[in-house]
């Protein structure tokens, strides 16, 4: 679960810097434009990069986390889907592409090994 957790974090915040170019808090119409899309970014990777610690040490809270980056994984391919569905046209460059589908895939990779543990430990 670690490497699907430091990629999916690493995807995510690759993302944000590619979002940061597009100039991404215009999409959402946010109040207070970059301050505030500078603000979520604060408080969102060190929660993420805390996480990434909690899974490498076994800590209890370690599923909350990978939950919690795996869906943003998935949350940021769902909402940059949408954007391209409506016309769009941030984000269509090849690697900003791979860069938002690389979250799904990696999130699902991520999911996929946070239940194979979860398996494992009922089974015990």
């Amino acid at each position: 679960m670690e490497r699907s957790y430091l990629t999916t974090l690493c995807l995510l915040i690759f993302h944000q810097i590619d979002a940061a170019y597009w100039q991404e808090w215009q999409m959402f119409y946010l109040p207070g434009g970059i301050q505030l899309y500078v603000g979520f970014n604060i408080i969102i990777i060190p929660i993420l990069l805390m996480g990434y610690k909690s899974v490498i040490v076994g800590s209890e809270s370690r599923f909350k986390y990978a939950y919690l980056c795996a869906g943003l994984g998935i949350l940021t391919f769902m909402v940059h889907g949408g954007f391209l569905l409506f016309g769009h046209e941030q984000f269509t460059l090849p690697l900003s592409l791979l860069l938002i589908g690389g979250c799904l895939v990696s999130a699902v990779w991520q999911l996929t090994g946070i239940h194979k543990i979860k398996g494992a430990q009922a089974q015990r």
